[in-house]
């Protein structure tokens, strides 16, 4: 019997292009997708994984979520224990669970929360740098708290949009920035209905530049009401950013 299984995924991103299945390149979707498919002898193209959202190229998610339909006949943990053996070391399937039919990854999605780390300090990190952009001078983080309040809200977040072709509606709800320090690391959290491509990274790069006093912080609500993508900072590195959650 077909039932509709939800998974919940974690992976580094590092040496992935992306969530989103592509031809010749290695994905997230893609290995998952191959791990499918060999634990139940079926064809590759015999099924759909669907996942909540494209995460960019060495772009990394403690907890992705995704849905596929399978006829499987197995318990849930027999099912996550078959996709782990088959995945590489560098994705892990943390949950299977059976949901409703008409449970939809990405539709039904309410909210997702990313983190990106920075480290700002003069002390470099060893042992997670693969996960932290390193900066080589500490941020005004008290300007970029200011700067981070205009960010949030309901905005047409054109100017921090990194697909120039864009034609679907750029507004979007980002009800939450927060920053910290703790041990020597700098993290920003960002809560939203939803970000458009590059949408966070852009957004790290525009504070980054507020944070060195390269943009002003009252400048925000300027460049948000330009949709003009040049006004913005620059995509910070792919590498501190982290996918922590999906809301449902």
């Amino acid at each position: 019997m077909e039932q509709n299984y939800k998974l919940t995924i974690q992976y580094d991103g590092t040496r992935y292009f992306g969530w989103e299945h592509q031809p010749d390149k290695e994905t997230i979707q893609g290995k998952l997708e191959e791990a499918i498919s060999k634990s139940l002898n079926i064809p590759i193209d015999s099924f759909k994984i669907i996942g909540a959202g494209r995460t960019d190229a060495g772009v990394h998610a403690r907890e992705m979520t995704a849905n596929v339909v399978l006829n499987s006949g197995l318990q849930e943990n027999i099912l996550r224990d078959k996709l782990n053996s088959a995945l590489p070391s560098d994705i892990a399937v943390l949950s299977v669970k059976v949901a409703s039919e008409r449970f939809h990854a990405r539709y039904n999605a309410v909210g997702k929360t990313y983190d990106y780390t920075i480290s700002d300090g003069p002390i470099k990190p060893i042992f997670n740098r693969k996960y932290v952009t390193i900066l080589d001078k500490q941020l005004d983080t008290d300007a970029m708290k200011i700067a981070a309040n205009y960010m949030t809200g309901k905005h047409d977040y054109k100017a921090f949009c990194g697909n120039s072709h864009f034609k679907k509606s750029s507004v979007r709800i980002v009800d939450k920035i927060t920053i910290s320090r703790k041990n020597g690391l700098l993290t920003l959290s960002f809560h939203g209905t939803g970000f458009l491509q590059n949408m966070v990274r852009i957004m790290v790069g525009t504070l980054i530049e507020v944070g060195y006093h390269r943009i002003d912080a009252e400048s925000i609500p300027e460049i948000i009401e330009s949709l003009d993508r040049k006004k913005a900072g620059p995509t910070a590195p792919a590498k501190g950013l982290c996918l922590r959650k999906v809301d449902y």
